[in-house]
């Protein structure tokens, strides 16, 4: 098969010829139909974060396609089912696993990290972890469920624990940022979007904010944000990942109420102490998203109750995938898809 093969950090990402997986018991055999381009890959490419396998190796963890080959024992598919494989798959006998924490996982594989990916025209995976794509669902965008929207959706339901009525500010909304939005909105959330580039807040009023800051004219968006809501919002998500708008986005939620930190920085962050412990504030982190939740996830997507073509910027066939990339290195759009 073609795979866009990753050989080293700071290099481009190498079209070539690449065995074709074979599935074993249990395991499927997937012919991709689109894989999203996430900040993830570029922090393997571009930032020297390591994958758990060596290069040379094959990125892409937000795939859907259609089930090539079955392995043995597999009852749940026949050949030409339309699928979505999750981000990361998971053990289910870990401690995590066995509370109901599987998106925290101990031996959580990931595609594209610990495993080949999917930006190839076939990818090898359990069969207990892929999930049925409706047919109302359009088959390449339906990838960007497996982290773009799954993602937001644990942040927000899960560990923003967001309810009807809530007040709720997203910082940052990119691919990941502006699904946070519209997740929180159809939660029925007032929701607040806070960005720098006007192209992302008008998509964020269009998915469902009902206010917009424009960080770019605000010295202190944290502040701005706290005097238009009156003492600030119950919830805020920082989905970045940078100390400094992490700091902005705890600013900006009011006595007794949470932030949930979505975006990732190997950086420290230094909060105040006495605020957390005098106002009662809380602070999360939360990562991926929960096996359990993605049917409720592809039932949204199915009814229009949350959007993804709409969020779909380009289509870059496999041999374009470095263009794919550029692409994202420049800011423009929510999602890219590379299509085999």
């Amino acid at each position: 098969m073609k795979a866009a093969v990753f050989v080293g950090q700071e290099k481009p990402l190498d079209i070539r010829s690449w065995p074709d997986p074979e599935p074993g018991p249990g395991e499927i055999v997937v012919k991709v139909a689109a894989c999203g381009v996430c900040h993830t890959d570029l922090h393997y490419i571009d930032h020297g974060v390591p994958t758990v396998k060596k290069p040379p190796m094959i990125l892409g963890h937000e795939a859907s396609g259609t089930v090539a080959k079955l392995g043995k024992d597999v009852k749940q598919f026949k050949e030409g089912d339309a699928v979505l494989l999750p981000a990361v798959l998971t053990c289910g006998y870990c401690d995590a696993c066995r509370v109901g924490r599987e998106n925290i996982c101990q031996n959580m594989v990931m595609f594209g990290n610990h495993v080949d990916g999917a930006y190839a025209e076939y990818v090898k995976a359990p069969a207990k972890d892929a999930f049925h794509v409706p047919e109302e669902i359009p088959l390449q965008d339906a990838s960007i469920i497996a982290d773009a929207v799954s993602t937001p959706f644990h942040a927000v339901k899960n560990r923003g624990q967001v309810r009807p009525g809530d007040r709720v500010a997203v910082f940052g909304c990119g691919g990941v940022g502006i699904n946070a939005v519209q997740v929180a909105a159809a939660a029925g959330a007032t929701v607040y979007a806070v960005d720098m580039v006007e192209e992302k807040l008008s998509m964020a009023r269009e998915l469902g904010a009902a206010y917009t800051i424009d960080a770019s004219k605000e010295e202190r968006p944290g502040k701005a944000l706290k005097k238009k809501t009156g003492g600030g919002v119950d919830i805020a998500f920082e989905v970045i990942g940078n100390p400094k708008v992490i700091l902005e986005a705890f600013s900006g939620v009011k006595t007794g109420g949470r932030m949930v930190v979505v975006g990732y920085t190997h950086k420290d962050v230094p909060f105040n102490g006495g605020r957390i412990m005098f106002r009662e504030m809380e602070v999360v982190g939360s990562l991926g998203c929960r096996p359990v939740d993605y049917p409720r996830i592809i039932e949204m997507v199915r009814t229009g109750a949350i959007r993804v073509t709409p969020l779909i910027a380009g289509r870059f066939p496999l041999e374009k995938a470095n263009d794919a990339f550029d692409a994202l290195r420049s800011g423009k759009g929510f999602r890219n898809l590379i299509t085999p």
